[in-house]
């Protein structure tokens, strides 16, 4: 099968872009005839024939849509402290798209190692993963931000800062959520956030999570979240 992202699709009638067209031309091999799948990022799933080509687009006309594909029950934000090792990240960001998120904010604290991105990177890579599972919903990626002013942003969501101290009372995500609901997790960075940190989530309506017994890397951490969640919803 055959997928290509289309985010600006609106009619029957597209082409895609000079990158795109390259690719279906001289890596697949596709010619007119051929049929297609796109996707918009919006939930929208097309089937798609190409009608004509040359070197630099294809043209193409659905024959086929569909809209609020595998739409979920659920909203799944994931904030998370940047890795020191950016290939971790962009592990997590295309592990995370293939289970199911929606929305993912890097969060910089007091002990993050990484304070610079490159978000143009960072969307590609979830868009290669949008596109290999088939997902019509783009998850958004937002700019990097300081973690106490992500505290500061209205949420109505339930609210969970997950946190290694052992010490301090912590619940599972699955005593602390119920299916069909809108979640935000925070996952701090390696070395944990800072008890100052923790408190302040807390102050902002967080609750203490545990995601086990064993120490996990931040973007290991990040995605137990994210498989622990929708096996909640499932």
């Amino acid at each position: 099968m055959h997928v290509f992202y289309t985010p600006d699709i609106n009619s029957t009638e597209y082409a895609l872009n000079e990158d795109e067209s390259k690719h279906c031309i001289k890596v697949l091999r596709l010619g007119p005839g051929a049929h297609v799948h796109l996707i918009d990022g919006r939930g929208g799933l097309y089937l798609a024939e190409i009608i004509s080509e040359n070197k630099k687009q294809v043209n193409l006309r659905v024959i086929e849509s569909t809209l609020e594909y595998q739409k979920r029950n659920h909203q799944l934000h994931i904030a998370v402290a940047p890795t020191k090792n950016i290939d971790r990240l962009e592990w997590f960001l295309e592990k995370a798209t293939e289970v199911g998120i929606d929305t993912i904010t890097p969060v910089i604290c007091d002990r993050s190692e990484r304070r610079i991105l490159k978000e143009d990177r960072l969307y590609k890579v979830i868009t290669s993963a949008v596109k290999q599972s088939l997902q019509a919903y783009h998850p958004v990626l937002n700019p990097a931000i300081s973690l106490k002013e992500f505290l500061k942003i209205p949420d109505d969501s339930l609210k969970m800062v997950a946190h290694c101290i052992e010490d301090e009372p912590r619940k599972y995500i699955s005593e602390l959520a119920v299916p069909g609901q809108s979640y935000t997790i925070l996952i701090g960075p390696e070395g944990d956030f800072t008890p100052a940190e923790i408190e302040l989530a807390l102050q902002n309506g967080y609750k203490a999570l545990t995601l086990g017994n064993t120490r996990l890397r931040t973007e290991t951490a990040a995605l137990a979240a994210c498989f622990e969640v929708n096996y909640l919803n499932r």
